[in-house]
């Protein structure tokens, strides 16, 4: 029989792998409590539309990742989330969640694009997902950078990762500085290839994240909307700085930086990092005041970011930070329940206790002990469980002694 393998760029987590995807869900999730935020959650699958709606048309995602289908029992077509943001959204308007105040929330899961697997870009990938419903001011476009900035200190990756920002402004300056990048590019027409014709007058904006080589040279010298602001605009953009400033953080202004989803407006970052010889986004956000209404809710506000789990494991991989998975002991015993009367006594005072299956010689067990990563073997054979002993190998160097069963929590601590 055919041996069946996982759909390519959809990865299995090995247990020997999950520790360190562990370590980073414990500090992330630590520090978005520690700053106010709750945990939210949306179904993997929504309607197609709803993504239609919000990502854009005439967008790469939309047009040639989103993994689609229709419905058996109702004909609807519906999608599997390529992003977490409108998901949230339809179900912040679905239940008017922000309807008595704003709202911070976070989430964690997996999206899923249709495109080619490579480094750090699968076909089911995780991502934190970070939204801010119903504040408008620049304080919160800080702050959840200074939040993200926290979790690179404690990953111990903060040398290791490079913060840009930019400002897409609002509707009408976005339209004005489309309007002058249709003419710049229909002026330099002979350069477009032909993605870049097809998306001339659908999305200009997406012209300017072009990996063409033969194009940067003229895509560089295009209009720019930093130089179109208005003074909404700018007094939001430069209040973002002085913020940023205020709290320490390092930054470059990037004016092509644009993101992938129609959606955006204002404040948009990245947070990126060398992986070998590829630079990642490891982080991205922005600022969306309009999608509430755009979904079919009240004028609201917000702003949140993607992080990838994947792509920041890749950087800290890449820093030799490893992580193993902690046993404290390791029960060898000639008794399974008492053995297991033994191990819930410990695990109710938070040690990690594995308890030998499947029997065997005390020999073959303590194989097992070795090679389980524990700190301790606790052996319990017939003269410990007469004699309400414990026998306590330390596995690091083989020391071993013997102490009173109502005496082990303390001499583990100790």
């Amino acid at each position: 029989m055919q041996k069946l393998q996982a759909v390519k760029g959809m990865n299995d987590l090995l247990p020997e792998q999950s520790a360190l995807w562990e370590h980073l869900e414990h500090i992330v999730s630590t520090v978005f409590r520690q700053y106010g935020y709750r945990n939210m959650r949306a179904p993997i699958v929504e309607p197609t539309p709803l993504f239609v709606r919000s990502i854009g048309e005439v967008t790469d995602i939309v047009e040639k990742e989103m993994y689609t289908f229709v419905d058996r029992l109702n004909g609807d077509s519906l999608t599997l989330r390529p992003e977490a943001t409108a998901g949230l959204v339809r179900a912040a308007v679905e239940h008017s969640i922000t309807y008595n105040a704003p709202q911070r929330v976070w989430m964690v899961g997996p999206m899923f694009r249709h495109e080619r697997p490579q480094k750090g870009r699968y076909r089911q990938f995780h991502q934190f997902d970070v939204e801010c419903f119903g504040f408008a001011g620049p304080d919160v476009d800080a702050e959840i950078i200074i939040m993200c900035q926290r979790i690179w200190k404690l990953l111990g990756i903060a040398d290791k990762v490079r913060l840009e920002i930019n400002t897409i402004a609002d509707a009408a300056e976005r339209k004005a500085h489309r309007e002058a990048l249709i003419a710049y590019f229909e002026q330099n027409s002979e350069l477009l290839d032909e993605e870049a014709k097809r998306r001339l007058h659908s999305n200009p904006l997406r012209i300017l994240d072009t990996k063409n080589p033969k194009m940067q040279a003229m895509v560089d010298a295009a209009p720019k909307l930093i130089d179109m602001l208005g003074e909404s605009s700018q007094t939001h953009f430069d209040q973002f700085q002085a913020l940023l400033k205020s709290a320490g953080l390092e930054y470059t202004i990037n004016p092509r930086l644009v993101r992938g989803m129609d959606y955006y407006n204002r404040s948009v970052f990245e947070f990126v990092a060398a992986v070998g010889d590829s630079t990642l986004t490891i982080c991205g956000g922005g600022r969306y005041d309009g999608l509430f209404e755009q979904l079919g809710g009240k004028p609201t506000p917000a702003i949140g970011f993607g992080m990838g789990v994947e792509r920041v494991l890749l950087v800290l991989e890449q820093s030799d930070i490893a992580m193993a998975h902690r046993v404290d002991a390791f029960i060898v015993h000639s008794d399974f329940a008492n053995a297991n009367s033994l191990a819930e006594s410990l695990r109710d005072a938070g040690k990690m206790v594995i308890v030998n299956a499947n029997g065997g010689k005390f020999g073959a067990q303590m194989k097992r002990a070795d090679s389980s990563g524990a700190d301790f073997a606790l052996i319990l054979g017939e003269d410990e469980i007469a004699g309400n002993l414990v026998s306590v190998k330390k596995l690091a160097d083989g020391t071993q002694t013997t102490v009173a069963r109502a005496d082990l929590l303390a001499h583990l601590n100790g």
